[in-house]
């Protein structure tokens, strides 16, 4: 089974308080996320991770890799860089890009790229998916209405995934959810 995931932010205090996360502390986060991680993705199983997986100035980033299940892709944000430095990736991930396409059934495409992209393969004739991290829970952004009003843009971050990787239904269910809420907010001025 394929899941997807981005933005845990393992060993990253601040983005509690960024990102309103329910913990108190970065340890406790990072015990729920791989704890949620681990009891759904199997060895067998397949995670991409869609960025900021580990804040960079982690100093064991193989102390979080080493507990992940699953055969993991990552597409690094702008959080990964620094730890990547000071890690053999090669032991811990099938394959690493800044974007990939992986197919999906037998008509459609999905593009995975840390960063929320305006046009990909299969946007024009709605054969193609968008999946990003990135922007968290954020809804104040000026490109916002621009994610919101298209149904194959999906967040794939935590923040809006309940704190675990998700399948491809769940992740369209989650977004769909998240945006709607996000248009009954007040706009900003």
């Amino acid at each position: 089974m394929n899941f997807f995931i981005a933005d845990p932010h393992f060993g990253h205090d601040n983005i509690i308080k960024y990102c309103s996360r329910p913990f108190r502390s970065a340890g406790e986060m990072d015990s729920v996320i791989i704890g949620n991680w681990n009891s759904i993705v199997n060895e067998d199983d397949t995670v991409y991770i869609v960025g900021d997986l580990i804040w960079g100035g982690c100093h064991n980033p193989e102390g979080y890799l080493l507990r992940l299940n699953g055969k993991k892709f990552l597409t690094p944000g702008n959080h990964d860089e620094v730890w990547m430095k000071h890690t053999d990736v090669s032991s811990y991930f099938e394959d690493v890009a800044l974007m990939m396409e992986i197919p999906h059934g037998k008509k459609h495409v999905i593009t995975l790229c840390h960063y929320p992209m305006m046009s990909w393969k299969g946007d024009r004739n709605d054969s193609g998916f968008m999946i990003h991290g990135h922007i968290h829970n954020r809804t104040d952004a000026d490109y916002f209405p621009l994610i919101c009003s298209n149904p194959n843009m999906l967040n794939a971050g935590v923040d809006i995934n309940d704190f675990k990787p998700v399948t491809f239904d769940e992740l369209v269910k989650n977004n769909k959810k998240f945006k709607t809420s996000a248009a009954n907010l007040p706009q900003r001025a």
